[in-house]
């Protein structure tokens, strides 16, 4: 039984528990698939109440490792169930029917250490492209970025940097470090960039069209991205070459291929330690 989308004007109070309800109630016949996609329930303890705590959680797979993204619908903070498990790991995990204990770890396939807990946010930031950009760099760095109190911030493209780096106001403890992607010679993205000048601002970026293409083929199963026409979107182009009918729908099995560091291309990898080096660099804030 699939339990269908609530109606205008968004999901009630209450909704959470109610869904977490009918999934313990039926086996998770109603409930286990949620407007289109499927559910499990994680049950945490309580970091100060020492209490159970079951959420509902869209997720995927990896192998036999099951995938949850602490995403909050896009808030700037972590939900409370994420909190609860990096101080205790130790879960309890139901889809459909089936029952058992787990251990969660981040995607970088390191532990949340409980005694070493977030900073309070920087002034300095990493700014990247898009929401894309920023949910993989919270499912690989993400536990470093809170121990370094980095914020990453999307910004909806490059083409306005300077005039958003005007109103930011670079300064030696408010420093920007900024993820570009395509950045080639010859490419629009490359000009923008030599427009910027301040010793408080570090861009650096990759080579890859999208960050979907930063992802290893092998990390989703296939010998290689697609070639996609110039005149094409190069997203819809990918779909269209992998049978995908939603880049919604893409883009949830690119992000659930990355299981660790191992799965994204090494330029990637190499520009993202770079910023987090440049923002947290003695004397910045």
């Amino acid at each position: 039984m699939s339990t269908a989308r609530p109606g205008p004007g968004g999901r009630p109070p209450g909704w959470q528990q109610a869904h977490a309800k009918r999934y313990l109630e039926t086996g998770g016949q109603d409930g286990h698939i949620w407007e289109g996609v499927t559910t499990l329930l994680l049950t945490t303890t309580g970091r100060r109440s020492g209490q159970s705590r079951t959420t509902p959680l869209i997720y995927g797979r990896s192998g036999d490792r099951y995938l949850v993204v602490a995403s909050r619908g896009g808030a700037p903070a972590h939900p409370d169930w994420y909190q609860n498990l990096v101080a205790k790991p130790e879960v309890q995990v139901q889809v459909m029917a089936d029952r058992f204990k787990a251990r969660a770890r981040t995607a970088s396939g390191s532990f949340a250490v409980a005694d070493a807990p977030a900073r309070i946010a920087r002034a300095s930031r990493i700014w990247v492209e898009g929401v894309h950009d920023a949910a993989l760099l919270e499912r690989i760095w993400g536990d470093d970025l809170r121990v370094e109190g980095v914020v990453v911030e999307p910004i909806d493209g490059i083409d306005h940097l300077a005039e958003r780096l005007a109103v930011f106001g670079p300064a030696a403890n408010r420093r920007v470090g900024v993820l570009v992607d395509h950045l080639v010679a010859g490419s629009k993205e490359t000009r923008i960039v030599a427009a910027v000048r301040s010793d408080f601002v570090h861009v650096t970026g990759h080579p890859y069209v999208d960050v979907w293409q930063a992802v290893k083929p092998s990390a989703l199963g296939i010998a290689r991205w697609p070639e996609v026409p110039r005149n094409v979107n190069w997203k819809d182009g990918v779909c269209a070459a992998l049978g995908v009918s939603d880049p919604r729908e893409m883009w949830r099995r690119v992000l659930a291929g990355v299981d660790s560091y191992a799965d994204v291309e090494v330029p990637l990898l190499r520009a993202v330690e770079e910023l987090i080096d440049f923002v947290t660099v003695d004397g910045a804030a």
